[in-house]
């Protein structure tokens, strides 16, 4: 069953405290069919708590969620039929093998024993698992166990999978196979919200960002409508000769109007420009003062630099609260 047309999520003012703690406070959104959709936030913004509510985990304090039109709280059991949750913490079991989780999760699901086993089998290829299938997942590596835990997400195709800082603690080369399973997923038709606090991760899966800083949403757009926002482009010159780095970092300063930054590398200058038809005659001031530039390159700002912006803190700078104990 898909959309027809009906929004995968929409929130209206939705709540949730612990003690005094606003954990999701008024928080409005609308997520497509057939997207992924990022929330990007640090630990203790209100993402899990956001999600436990849209999973129907956790009732809300005040607000309305629904899921594909389906009230979370008033028509909980439907929502739960066409969605899965794959949470921060890995829920498949230590004491069996990675075969074996998939087949038991199956069956849990109301398949046969040859159809769990059939889809097991699917799942451990379809994975690159296949080496790992009859192993216990207790001598599974972070990233192995990452990606049973998503399978076992999906042993039945979810409409709607929510994906709670899927790749938190893994390495490079496991982050980017989990981000070719997303990119997979997507593909088949499968509506993914994803939560995060690694912009890189937002900024290569999602199509669709809100930024979230203490349980209230705070920008929200496409990645390039997020950068836009900031009002500013980064310049950065490199130089043939490093010693005229002064004189360059001087002349550029007055014709941005800007200040003008000195790089780790000693031939390096970088700028924040808020006024792009700058550019072009700054750079020809360079070269009518015989100051030659290997490169440059105008670019939108990062991510990172737009919740900096946003919120005054980066992406990781804020403590956790007390949400992951609700």
């Amino acid at each position: 069953m898909r959309n027809n047309g009906t929004p995968a999520i929409e929130t209206a003012g939705l709540r949730k405290s612990f003690g005094e703690t606003k954990a999701v406070d008024e928080i409005d959104l609308v997520v497509p069919s057939g997207v992924v959709y990022g929330v990007l936030g640090p630990n203790g913004a209100g993402k899990s708590t956001l999600i436990r509510m849209l999973a129907t985990l956790l009732h809300p304090d005040g607000g309305t969620a629904t899921i594909f039109g389906h009230d979370v709280v008033r028509e909980s059991d439907t929502v739960r039929r066409r969605i899965s949750v794959t949470g921060q913490a890995a829920s498949v079991d230590d004491a069996l093998t990675g075969t074996e989780n998939l087949v038991l999760m199956g069956r849990l699901q109301g398949y046969g024993w040859q159809r769990a086993r059939e889809r097991a089998a699917e799942l451990i290829g379809a994975f690159e698992l296949t080496d790992a299938g009859d192993r216990l997942v207790s001598t599974y590596s972070g990233g192995m166990r990452r990606r049973l835990d998503i399978a076992a997400s999906i042993v039945v195709t979810p409409d709607l999978l929510f994906l709670d800082e899927p790749t938190a603690g893994l390495d490079p080369r496991s982050r980017n196979q989990v981000w070719d399973i997303v990119k997979a997923l997507l593909a088949s038709g499968t509506t993914i919200l994803l939560t995060t606090q690694y912009l890189e991760e937002a900024d290569e899966l999602a199509s669709r960002i809100a930024v979230i800083d203490h349980g209230r949403v705070i920008a929200e757009g496409t990645t390039g409508e997020l950068k836009s926002s900031v009002g500013s482009i980064a310049l950065q010159v490199q130089l043939r000769e490093p010693e005229l780095r002064p004189r360059a970092q001087e002349l550029l300063g007055r014709e941005l109007d800007v200040p003008v930054h000195l790089e780790t590398d000693p031939a390096r200058l970088s700028a924040r420009v808020d006024d792009s038809t700058r550019v072009i005659p700054a750079l020809g001031a360079l070269a009518t003062a015989s100051i030659e530039t290997v490169e440059f390159a105008v670019r939108q700002p990062s991510l990172d630099e737009v919740f900096l912006t946003l919120t005054g803190h980066k992406a990781d700078d804020t403590p956790v609260r007390e949400e992951s104990k609700a």
